[in-house]
């Protein structure tokens, strides 16, 4: 058992030293002289000499001026593609990387030529002198992107890569708008430029006779068996989301559906050829009944399109490339319902260039048809006429050739190069934090969801944690115009900087022993690798509690930069939960970031006020100013209407299937047994727990708070308060929402009060404002607030608000409207008292007029212009204003040229 232990600690350990010695071989190379006569290639992350990078290779190693150019591809199995590296075996000029080997990164760091058709890896950012060209892999039918319902997250990696590439293919107007500017969010953003010049694979396609037959002599010699008179029937079906998880499945099928075509049509005719997506291939290899019409994976698909007579598919984009052959186009779609419905489609069936069916029997029967009086593809020709004029304009064969004019000759005279999206509005990147539930989430939701995107283009970084469902969730509400950055990969350099980083990151910029301006590189470097070559009006740290974004930040080229403060900061850094400080470190860096930013923005005048006592010291210049929060009033209404027993999943057994109560029958196994009986208990306290906030005994008045279980929000407090009301006036109840790290000890206070009857505790719940809605009075007994979003809730559903006196409750209530009381349980007591005798002003609340002005206090706030003047203020004085903050000059982290601090 020792020895094991021993073992698994020294694997762990030398696994850490080859991820340092990767990392450190990668940050030397990113410091290395760029190879300016080298080209990386990279096709579907190494998986083979494909597509487009391949068609321009083949360009420009034909080129008789480009012959300085040294080739590099990276493959991701060097024994796979074993007779792929054969055939360049006496080339000079041409080597092979294996991906994510350290060649590889040496090769992606000193290249000055990068072309792929998918993405290079997370770790990678474009460096100055290289030019990245991405081909990608051809016009898509299958929703991309943003266009596939919460699609945001998944182009973290995709939209890394498009920003930073100075080039992409297109191969028609309708890619250049469907795919890059519509389905991953380029306009307004990209600075790059777009070549619509069709697409060097297709190329391929246009062989001559004499190429044609060396080709299938080629295939033969590769173990595919095609007689002489034979025509070649290819059968390319897409590869399916789920497809990726388990290949296996595919091959199987496609079996299936090959051996019944074959059994139906003429033989003698046709030979019936696979070509796979790279990710089924290897489990079709292993069936013998495959071998003989298996296109190998490395034989380009454009290449065996060239020689193909009749192309079969389903809903594979392969048919856009072979549309430029005029050869008949075949569907077979037997789940065509199922995937339209799942993934979505551009184009409808009704406008496929060709006979749509899900029957291998018709699909054989068109095949007969084909060249006689009752050929099924006369119907279509018209659709097949308009397909090609849409999608393939351009490939006539020559794309190869005006792609490396652009590229590599730079000339750019009569080529169709759309540069620079950008549309005219005001661009905004803000970083919303970790995206977990809490308040800063709840009104960043709310601001993305009232911003004028017609104005403002807007991109938001957070980070991305994959099996994070609470992320999950607020995603999905993330306003739909908003340009998703979900943070991946990580800062770049040598190991050496990070100790001096982690100093930074603990300290801020006054720690000791830290090279500013070598960090500063690195963090730049680090907006280079996220951003692109994107640029931004406006850069705002929404959340305002990590330091490592604000350093990335300030090396921004932005007109304004701003960082948001929620809270009373000062406060906050020593705010302490169970005996320790848990942001001190991060604020107290945070801190020292704020001179360096042009505005420092409370989300309230009293608390602005506060924090400008408290910071202006070390402020410097920097403006403090205020803007309230925005409130989703509509979500608030709509969720407080909801039912909450029709929320619960149902129990076991149920009609509804009880998703998150259900444990599968797996007969009598103990274990099995035991969740089962768990999950019943818990189903059965959560609908216990609802039933009692929806039916109170009549006649009880209901006070209600929300919030999480913290210090600054001193429940304690008002269970306290509320334990002398209660004494008084029995027909009384609180309730309690939220969670946090007092939750347990709040538990024990109800029961040593004896309010376990009257004090209902619900823990962190999904809907809150069903419970406000089911409220008499909303109670706030916090030490100090930022601006409480809760108050606004209370009072868009009309409950009357009593709440302590901190510094900023007057943003929330001001003068008539609510009760506030000392920070005191006798005042928090009085409160509720006045509330029993009806006498807690509760006027109306404006709160389409209130989030009006909510909007325009933001934009004034990060730099940009009010699109109203403001009440009470003259337009010129707003003019003035603005104008003022828009002069405000970019800062860089640090003194640009600083000395080394000691």
């Amino acid at each position: 058992m020792a020895r094991s232990r021993f073992s698994a600690k020294f694997r762990r350990i030398r696994h850490r030293i080859k991820i340092i010695k990767d990392f450190e071989s990668h940050a030397h190379w990113r410091a290395a002289p760029i190879q300016h006569d080298t080209v990386l290639y990279e096709s579907f992350s190494g998986n083979g000499m494909l597509c487009n990078p391949e068609a321009i290779f083949t360009e420009l190693l034909a080129a008789p001026d480009q012959q300085h150019l040294q080739h590099v591809w990276a493959l991701s199995d060097f024994h796979r593609y074993r007779q792929t590296i054969q055939r360049f075996a006496g080339y000079p000029n041409v080597s092979f990387v294996k991906t994510n080997s350290r060649a590889y990164y040496r090769a992606l760091a000193t290249s000055k030529y990068l072309i792929n058709n998918a993405t290079f890896p997370p770790q990678f950012g474009k460096r100055d002198g290289q030019v990245y060209l991405n081909t990608w892999h051809g016009t898509p039918l299958k929703k991309m992107g943003y266009d596939i319902e919460g699609g945001g997250p998944e182009t973290r990696n995709v939209i890394r890569n498009f920003v930073m590439a100075d080039y992409l293919l297109s191969g028609s107007e309708f890619m250049t708008q469907q795919m890059y500017q519509t389905a991953y969010k380029l306009r307004g953003i990209y600075r790059g430029s777009i070549v619509q010049e069709g697409f060097p694979r297709i190329d391929r396609q246009f062989c001559t006779p004499e190429q044609a037959r060396r080709i299938r002599g080629q295939l033969r010699d590769r173990g595919v068996v095609i007689d002489p008179g034979q025509q070649i029937v290819l059968y390319a079906p897409t590869w399916k989301g789920n497809s990726f998880h388990r290949p296996q499945d595919d091959a199987d099928e496609l079996l299936a559906r090959i051996s019944e075509l074959n059994a139906r049509i003429d033989t003698s005719r046709y030979r019936v050829l696979l070509k796979v997506h790279q990710q089924v291939y290897r489990y079709a290899m292993d069936r013998p009944e495959l071998r003989g019409l298996l296109v190998p994976n490395d034989v380009p698909a454009n290449v065996a399109l060239g020689i193909t007579d009749v192309l079969v598919t389903d809903y594979s984009s392969i048919f856009y490339d072979f549309l430029a052959t005029g050869r008949p186009i075949l569907f077979y779609a037997p789940d065509l319902a199922d995937y339209d419905g799942e993934r979505g489609l551009y184009v409808g069936t009704e406008a496929w260039p060709g006979p749509v069916t899900d029957r291998i029997d018709e699909l054989a029967a068109a095949l007969d048809s084909l060249g006689t009086d009752h050929d099924v593809t006369a119907a279509s020709q018209s659709r097949y006429a308009k397909a090609a004029a849409d999608y393939v304009p351009r490939d006539d064969g020559g794309a190869a050739a005006r792609v490396v004019d652009v590229v590599f000759r730079g000339r750019r005279d009569g080529y169709d190069v759309r540069t620079d999206l950008t549309d005219g509005r005001e661009s905004i990147l803000i970083y919303l934090g970790g995206m977990r539930t809490n308040g800063i989430t709840t009104s960043m939701l709310n601001l993305l969801d009232n911003i004028d995107y017609d104005r403002f283009d807007v991109s938001a970084l957070y980070s991305y944690r994959r099996r994070s469902q609470d992320r999950v969730k607020n995603e999905a509400q993330l306003n739909p115009n908003v340009r998703l950055f979900p943070y991946i990969g990580g800062i770049n350099g040598s190991k050496r900087f990070t100790l001096a980083r982690r100093r930074l990151l603990a300290r801020g910029l006054t720690a000791p022993r830290v090279d500013l301006d070598a960090q500063n590189r690195l963090f730049a470097d680090e907006f280079r690798r996220v951003f692109g070559d994107a640029r931004f009006d406006y850069v705002v740290d929404f959340s305002g509690y990590g330091p490592f974004w604000d350093y990335v930040f300030l090396t921004a080229p932005a007109r304004c930069k701003s960082i948001w403060m929620h809270n009373d900061m000062a406060a906050d850094r020593l705010r302490e939960v169970n005996g320790r400080r848990p942001l001190e470190a991060g604020l107290g860096a945070v801190a020292t970031t704020y001179r360096y930013f042009d505005r420092l923005v409370s989300v309230s005048p009293a608390l602005a006020a506060i924090n400008r006592a408290k910071l202006g010291a070390i402020a410097g210049n920097a403006e403090f100013t205020a803007a309230v929060n925005t409130i989703n009033y509509r979500a608030i209404l709509a969720q407080a209407d909801a039912d909450l027993l029709a929320e619960l999943p149902a129990p076991e057994g149920g009609e509804a299937g009880g998703e998150e109560s259900v444990v599968p029958d797996m007969g009598d196994d103990p274990v099995v047994e035991a969740k089962r009986q768990e999950s019943r208990r818990q189903a059965a306290e959560r609908r216990a727990l609802i039933e009692r906030i929806i039916a109170p005994p009549p006649g009880v008045t209901t006070f209600v708070t929300v919030g999480r279980c913290s210090p600054e929000k001193n429940h304690a407090r008002l269970i306290r308060a509320f334990a002398q009301v209660h004494a008084e006036e029995p027909a009384t109840r609180l309730i309690l929402v939220g969670s946090g790290p007092l939750y347990h000890q709040l538990e024990q206070l109800v029961g040593q009060l004896g309010l376990t009857d009257s004090v209902i505790l619900t823990g962190q719940q999904n809907n809150p404002h069903a419970i406000l809605r089911r409220g008499d009075c909303f109670v706030l007994s916090s030490d100090y607030e930022g601006q409480p979003m809760v108050i606004l809730e209370a009072r868009v559903l009309g409950l009357p608000v009593v709440s302590t006196d901190f510094a900023s409750v007057r943003g929330s209530l001001p003068d008539g409207v609510g009760l506030v009381v000392p920070r005191t349980e006798d005042g928090l007591a009085d409160g509720m008292r006045a509330q029993l005798r009806g006498a807690v002003p509760n006027p109306p609340f404006d709160y389409e007029a209130y989030n009006a002005e909510a909007v325009q206090q933001f934009y004034q706030a990060i730099g940009a212009a009010r699109t109203r003047p403001a009440p009470h203020r003259s337009t010129a004085a707003v003019a003035a204003a603005t104008d003022a903050i828009g002069a405000a000059p970019t800062r860089l982290l640090g003194i640009p040229g600083a000395a080394r601090r000691r």
